[in-house]
């Protein structure tokens, strides 16, 4: 399955990229599943999940949300405003 992943903000300050464009092994399928494979290749900030906010083809999403060939992840901090 081939996903695009998008990051934001300090996320993709720590992350060193804005987007990327990947072919993620069979066994992940879920949102979970895929931030376990980013910190396995090395990105730390996907090892603890409590801070970040994410989306899959543009829709707030969970942990447990499945994902598609040609889906869209964006990985985000939380948002606060005033």
């Amino acid at each position: 399955m081939r996903v695009t992943i998008l990051y934001f903000a300090s996320v993709r300050e720590a992350v060193g990229k804005g987007e990327e464009v990947v072919d993620l092994p069979a066994d992940v399928a879920t949102l979970s599943d895929l931030c376990r494979w980013l910190a396995a290749r090395g990105d730390a900030l996907f090892g603890e999940t409590k801070g970040l906010r994410a989306a899959v083809n543009q829709q707030m999403a969970e942990l447990s949300t499945p994902l598609s060939n040609g889906a869209e992840v964006a990985f985000f901090p939380p948002v606060t405003g005033g």
